[in-house]
């Protein structure tokens, strides 16, 4: 199928098999904000920072240390103290680009690949620039605005051979709204937020060409833009050409174009903001566009979403890598089981962040909970692999024990939230036809299932050995 520059034409492009089937991704956040690698902790990831504060503080403290940039920028932050503290008051930002790319060129990126593939992942994605506005490539469209800050070796093409050789998919990420080259405002309130909006049309063409050139160069399985787009970019024809030159990728969400005039005056700008604020800026346009799953972040889901979605988050609270985070900032790895589980069950993928040090080195509490999740996806990943939801997501044992549901085909999996090995199960308000062969992944004994009442009664004839979760087959 050859598609049109048109809304309706891009619309037209099916969710290819391969993403609704692969279920789990992993997201890599590494650049100049890994020479520092900081950002304060204070156990609340970013969700709830937002909600418990107001945007001032939250920006102030921001858990994401690839914004460091921007929490530098923001008077009285704990970021500005620990740079000043370790780099002094004097140290540019952009003079981490020197450092990073000492490290960068000896980077093995095979052994990143490698821990992909072991963790069970079947897509990944890597940030290209993010907000700050470094390249990881040597760009053909240099920045106007910051000499040379760009790879001057390619890093993207490097880690694209090396994730494509292990059988994973490539997709790339690229920030299209925001560049803190572009406008350094820090964003710490409604109204520098709303200025960063606001994209020049030097800076939407200079983004459009880079897109443009990472989606020649590379052919990635996934565009995964960030933040937003510059208005006044035709994002269908953008779209138009990716899919004609890569017919089985996928278009992430987050392309929104808010057509405010890129030159207002602050008072149009602290309007704009109010209004937007309060939500009564509906005369805001906003531009159609298409898109192939949607993309939460750091929250979740109570129900099976009509709409394919990709849950997003780090093993800890930051993306970019954080020398303050412990093990106790981690996912566990059965944390990790519920967050997939879960997420398949209702229609998401999930694409997990790594944060790698400046010298390509990942942290021994990030690689744990992954290694911990490979191995259990390799015992039970016909429960999750190629499924779709069931008709429910959701149960729970007569203990409380959390039951997830999956189903491929002719084959029910009810995947039982527990670490805790069980030779009598009990899912309250569940009832399955009676006949079918019942198994439990990765266990050899015999498992016998009634319905009794309102309830289904599984009981395994020994105890099995002890596992994350347990997924049971109908068939």
């Amino acid at each position: 199928m050859t598609f049109e520059p048109t809304y309706e034409s891009v619309c037209m492009h099916p969710l290819p098999d391969w993403y609704d089937d692969a279920k789990f991704g992993i997201f890599i956040h590494w650049s100049l904000f890994s020479v520092p690698g900081y950002a304060p902790v204070d156990g609340r990831d970013v969700i709830r920072l937002q909600k418990q504060t107001d945007m001032h503080y939250m920006m102030q403290h921001n858990p994401y240390a690839e914004w460091y940039l921007n929490t530098l920028r923001i008077a009285g932050s704990p970021t500005r103290e620990f740079h000043e503290k370790n780099y002094g008051s004097g140290f540019s930002y952009f003079e981490f680009q020197k450092e990073f790319e000492q490290y960068s060129r000896k980077v093995n990126f095979d052994s990143w690949a490698q821990l992909m593939k072991d963790s069970g992942a079947r897509y990944a994605v890597l940030v290209t620039k993010h907000h700050d506005g470094y390249c990881l490539w040597p760009s053909m469209n240099k920045n106007p605005m910051e000499e040379g800050f760009q790879s001057p070796v390619d890093l993207v093409g490097d880690w694209v051979e090396a994730v494509r050789a292990k059988g994973i998919r490539a997709g790339l990420y690229y920030s299209g709204m925001y560049d803190w080259t572009f406008n350094d405002i820090p964003i710490e309130n409604p109204y520098s937020k709303m200025k960063h909006q606001l994209a020049s049309p030097m800076y939407a063409n200079y983004a459009t060409a880079q897109w443009r050139e990472l989606i020649e160069r590379y052919r990635p399985s996934v565009l995964w833009n960030d933040m937003g787009y510059p208005a006044g970019i035709d994002l269908n024809r953008l779209m138009a050409d990716y899919y004609n030159s890569v017919p089985d990728g996928v278009v992430n969400e987050r392309w929104d174009q808010a057509e405010i005039p890129w030159n207002s005056s602050a008072e149009a700008v602290r309007s704009y903001a109010q209004r937007m604020c309060t939500g009564s800026g509906n005369e805001i346009r906003h531009v159609n566009f298409h898109f192939d799953f949607s993309n939460p972040e750091y929250t979740d889901t109570n129900e099976i979403q009509t709409k394919k979605f990709e849950f997003t988050r780090g093993i800890g609270l930051s993306f970019g890598y954080n020398r303050e985070e412990t093990a106790r900032e981690m996912l566990t790895p059965s944390q990790l089981v519920y967050i997939l589980t879960d997420t398949v069950s209702k229609n998401g993928n999930v694409l997990l962040n790594i944060g790698p040090m400046v010298d390509g080195s990942i942290s021994e509490i990030q690689k744990k909970p992954l290694m911990a999740l490979g191995r259990w996806l390799k015992t039970n990943g016909e429960a999750i692999y190629g499924t779709r939801p069931w008709i429910r997501a959701e149960a729970k044992t007569d203990d409380g024990t959390a039951v997830r549901f999956t189903r491929k085909g002719e084959q029910l999996f009810i995947i039982v939230l527990s670490e805790k090995p069980m030779k009598n199960i009990r899912i309250r308000n569940l009832t399955l036809r009676q006949g079918a062969r019942m198994k439990l992944l990765g266990f050899e004994g015999g498992v016998f299932y009634r319905n009794q009442e309102s309830d289904l009664h599984i009981q395994l004839e020994k105890y099995p050995k002890k596992q994350l979760a347990y997924a049971f087959q109908l068939s």
